[in-house]
């Protein structure tokens, strides 16, 4: 059956007082906030949005002219978002990323992060036993560009040198270089996991073999505490942040093999909410470790002070991530 006729300029003129209303309250609230509307204004609110897409639906039924059918729809969606839309200030949405949503994320990775850390110190040692017991071992671990005369036939004095003595700029460009490297390990890390996990896994244990063939090759010449000093101002948010990036492409690896009750989709778009939010603080951790890199450590030679510095800002992370819940802002 036909859907009855309506008269355009009838309908128009019943029901366009309630739908320029709705305008002018959602023009107000886009353009300033809740607390521009009126007591009346705000009971009349959700009456005028029903009214309105109730006309709407009407003017779809009896196929009344496209101008008004376009004029009703897009009302409908920004009143839509004004009632039911978040409205979060950008100031507001940094700073819950902070203080909730960023530590909530690597607190919900607690079990990937722990494997990751235990990963690396396993394969640390791994290559510092293999090393030192056959120094052959460091050419098949450590890229030449990265290791930049830092190898088994190095001296002592020449080893102590790229710990302390900036020099020609050497170590400054040892520095950015090692950075950088570490930087491509993290982001990698997290891209990886798409493939079931299995290429991020590899690339955290290379990252582990990596520090214990240098630290071998140090401590060989009674370097490891001056290494270990030299690497702590800024390793350790650089190797922490590298362990979240791993355990962020762990969780989107193993939900896509593992989704459990969930459909392969639901449990991916869930992993990725946590990775990808893990993720973006990641990558401000790394800005932290360049700024700790580019000049704490090549500003400060005290070895207690570079330790000092370095322990502090894990254990600084560490309480951020995994301060109990009930002694965050906002916590009931």
């Amino acid at each position: 059956m036909n859907a009855p006729l309506v008269n355009a300029t009838r309908f128009r003129a019943e029901h366009s007082a309630d739908w320029e209303r709705l305008e002018s309250l959602v023009e107000r609230l886009e353009k300033k906030s809740l607390r521009s509307l009126s007591d009346d204004d705000m009971l009349a609110l959700p009456r005028l949005y029903r009214t309105t897409l109730s006309s709407l639906s009407v003017a779809r039924d009896t196929s009344l002219d496209q101008s008004l059918l376009t004029y009703l729809e897009q009302l409908c969606v920004r009143a839509y978002f004004q009632i039911y839309g978040v409205q979060t200030s950008p100031g507001k949405q940094v700073l819950h990323f902070f203080a909730r949503g960023w530590p909530e994320a690597v607190r919900s990775l607690w079990r990937e992060l722990a494997f990751c850390a235990a990963l690396t110190a396993l394969a640390a040692v791994a290559a510092y036993f293999l090393v030192r017991s056959d120094p052959e071992w460091f050419y098949g671990i450590i890229p030449q560009g990265l290791a930049s005369g830092r190898d088994p036939s190095a001296s002592a004095d020449f080893l102590r040198g790229t710990l302390y003595d900036d020099g020609d700029g050497a170590l400054a460009l040892f520095a950015t270089f090692l950075f950088t490297h570490n930087a491509q390990i993290a982001i990698f890390s997290f891209a990886l996991g798409f493939a079931l996990a299995v290429p991020t896994i590899l690339v955290i244990a290379y990252n582990g073999l990596m520090l214990g063939a240098f630290f071998a090759v140090f401590e060989a010449k009674g370097l490891g505490l001056n290494l270990a000093a030299w690497l702590m101002i800024h390793g350790t948010t650089e190797i922490l942040a590298i362990c979240i990036a791993g355990a962020a492409g762990m969780r989107i690896g193993l939900a896509l093999a593992f989704p459990g009750v969930l459909t392969r989709m639901e449990a991916m778009v869930a992993a990725g909410r946590v990775a990808a939010t893990a993720m973006l603080g990641t990558v401000i951790m790394l800005a932290v470790a360049g700024v700790l890199e580019g000049i704490g450590r090549q500003t400060i030679n005290d070895d207690g002070l570079r330790m000092l510095i370095g322990g502090t800002a894990l254990a600084g992370w560490l309480v951020y991530f995994f301060l109990p819940a009930r002694f965050r802002p906002g916590a009931p």
